[in-house]
């Protein structure tokens, strides 16, 4: 089926070493009836603990959490980890008394204002006040938060700390994040806290930062451990996690450059890997232009998924810690959750105050005005959002970072004008198309992966629902479609040329986002995406249209800004290009000196592994896996070019089909 393999990155030899780490299966892998054990190279046993979060439909597990113990590891020693099925059996859990007993102890402390502030990990076990995340003989990981609090009781009335403490089980060793939260939703008067803070984990003193500027409705994450940490690196089978259709099909046939390891561990070091700082994203992310963070993976992520690189894996976990530094993270004090958009359907970020009254409830749902300094250096939007949290939580079923999916999917819906969205229903299309993309990549990747039992499984499955409804009435189903390019035309898309014009690698942005959803199982985007896919087969393929101008950077479609959309791709080439060029035959050398191009050149930068051509590649993938016609042909044609990417340094587009 799988494995994994685990690298010791100590220098000496390590016994009684934990593990934990997430794992994504394809559907009927391991039937309801099965779970899971290991097997090493050498054909011993080793007991796993499995904790099944996701199932698909036929109750076959989809995602779970696995834990253990590696008898022995050896400086440098790799041990593979084969994952056979067995039967299932019932494994007992432990409550926190023995880790309690064993003398744990983690703790914060913050100084604002003169005024210290703090909580206890270990008060907060003890008093039992903690959900659990993991259970089992093995491992148990505990999850508890509160107030930050003074001496004397009085409670911070933004400010709180959350705890997950893993503990493995007779080893006198267990993992501790810190989280600090600045995010209640509807607390009076958010603002900007700047203060000292002192970690301890054991009495000692495990990390501090003076003058640490707190922004409103962010988090900060930091990972300790109490007692000997294992020094451990964890490789997943990629070939295994790509074919579960759970990531992208990315082309395997290249090896990552060590120059671009060498440039993510350079670039993921010092200021920017601290608290409230960016990590290898783009503070503004309205900054426009090809950078990393743009794909259905950031770059970083793509770069690990392929390398299954120690360094790569640091900095796309560590991104994925930061991204708790924009203020995207509402938590409604009285579930302890992330807002849902169906306990509040009419907040909003961009709109008025009084666009959200709630006619059921007779409140408005606005939430409260600064009451302070808000500004934050990190700007979020959707339409340059990257994929911060889903492939870290897959592989590492770390809880921190489902909340930060969780977070960024909903913010995604409730930051725009109720009545705009449909209110809660979450509609999406009134934003650029990128922007459409993007959600539509997150929403769907928080359907497929939430866990069962999580409330928000089945409203994220609905949000994706009704938006993808929304597309295949306006677009795919239309019985009486005024469209028939396979292109998003709305007055968000028709924004270049003076309104006659769209651009095709937003548009392709899209179309991948479309087939990823198809990908992980949900049938309405298959229906989206037979349609989508029209559009760049027909521009590597169709009459009248000539595959070097495939990857455009604008296409009119239409002839005035209230006129008619094109109903051939090959009016759509003649209107978009000077006819000095469209009477050129098509991929000729003649061509090729008009656009100032190689011969077989496609326009928009084709040897930039950002650029328009590579924007469009995972569009042709997905189409070619979408079965329309022509879409084969159209790949065929894609990969004949002969100027291409060095995906090599950067393969967040990379995409090829199944």
């Amino acid at each position: 089926m799988t494995f994994v393999n685990i690298d010791s990155t100590a220098s000496g030899a390590q016994t009684s070493v934990p593990v934990t780490f997430g794992q994504v299966f394809a559907q009927g892998d391991v039937p309801q009836a099965n779970s899971l054990t290991g097997k090493l190279a050498d054909g011993t046993m080793i007991p796993l603990q499995v904790d099944v979060k996701a199932t698909h439909p036929d109750g076959s597990m989809r995602h779970g959490i696995f834990s253990a113990i590696m008898p022995q590891l050896l400086a440098g020693q790799t041990q593979k980890i084969t994952l056979v099925k067995t039967d299932k059996t019932a494994a007992p859990a432990s409550a926190p008394a023995e880790l309690l007993n064993a003398g744990f102890a983690a703790d914060v402390s913050i100084n604002l204002a003169g005024q210290t502030y703090g909580a206890s990990a270990a008060a907060l076990l003890a008093a039992g006040k903690y959900t659990s995340w993991i259970s089992g003989p093995v491992a148990n990981e505990w999850i508890v938060s509160a107030p930050l609090m003074t001496a004397d009781g009085i409670e911070h009335p933004h400010l709180a700390a959350r705890f997950a403490i893993r503990s493995y089980a007779g080893l006198n060793k267990a993992k501790v994040d810190v989280i600090i939260e600045n995010n209640w939703a509807y607390v009076a008067a958010p603002q900007n806290f700047t203060y000292d803070v002192q970690v301890n984990v054991g009495g000692q003193t495990a990390y501090t930062k003076a003058a640490l500027t707190h922004y409103h409705h962010a988090r900060w994450r930091k990972t300790f451990w109490w007692g000997t940490a294992p020094q451990v690196h964890v490789r997943h089978h990629t070939a295994y996690l790509i074919a579960t259709k759970a990531v992208p099909n990315y082309d395997r046939t290249f090896s990552i450059s060590p120059v671009a390891l060498t440039s993510i561990r350079t670039k993921f070091s010092g200021a920017v890997t601290e608290p409230m700082r960016n990590g290898l994203a783009v503070q503004y992310m309205p900054q426009t232009g090809g950078r990393p963070d743009i794909g259905l993976l950031p770059g970083w992520a793509a770069t690990y998924l392929l390398s299954m690189d120690r360094d790569a894996k640091i900095a796309t976990l560590g991104t994925a810690d930061l991204a708790g530094s924009w203020s995207t993270h509402y938590r409604d004090k009285n579930t302890d959750r992330p807002v849902s958009l169906v306990d509040y359907p009419y907040m909003t970020i961009l709109g008025r105050s009084t666009d959200t009254f709630n006619p059921a409830t007779k409140k408005y749902e606005a939430f409260p005005a600064c009451g302070g300094v808000c500004t934050n250096p990190h700007n979020a939007d959707a339409s340059h959002q990257p994929g911060f949290a889903y492939l870290p939580y897959v592989v590492t079923g770390e809880h921190y970072y489902l909340e930060e999916l969780q977070f960024w999917a909903m913010w995604n819906l409730f930051q725009s004008n109720p009545g705009y969205r449909g209110n809660v229903k979450g509609l999406f299309h009134a934003t650029q198309v990128r922007g459409q993309a993007w959600i539509l990549r997150t929403l769907a990747e928080a359907a497929y992966i939430m866990p069962d039992s999580d409330r928000f499984k089945a409203q994220f499955a609905k949000f994706l629902s009704d938006n993808l409804d929304w597309y295949n009435t306006t677009y795919a189903s239309n019985p009486n479609p005024d469209n028939s390019l396979g292109a998003i035309i709305d007055a968000n898309a028709i924004v270049y040329d003076g309104g006659r014009g769209i651009a095709p690698w937003q548009d392709d942005f899209f179309t991948a986002a479309a087939g990823h959803a198809a990908e992980l199982g949900f049938e309405k985007a298959q229906t989206l995406l037979a349609w989508k896919a029209k559009f760049p087969v027909s521009r590597m393929v169709g009459p009248g249209f000539c595959w070097i101008l495939g990857s455009i950077y604008s296409l009119h479609v239409r002839d005035t800004t209230s006129g008619p959309i094109y109903t051939s791709i090959g009016q759509a080439y003649q209107a978009s290009n000077p006819p000095a060029l469209t009477a050129l035959s098509c991929a000729s050398a003649e061509m090729a000196a008009n656009l100032g191009l190689k011969l077989g050149e496609m326009v928009g930068y084709s040897s930039d592994n950002a650029g328009f051509p590579s924007n469009m590649q995972p569009a042709l993938a997905y189409s070619a896996d979408s079965g329309i016609a022509d879409a084969a042909k159209a790949w065929t044609v894609f990969m004949g070019r002969s100027v291409k990417p060095n995906y090599y340094s950067g393969p967040q587009f990379a995409i090829v089909p199944r």
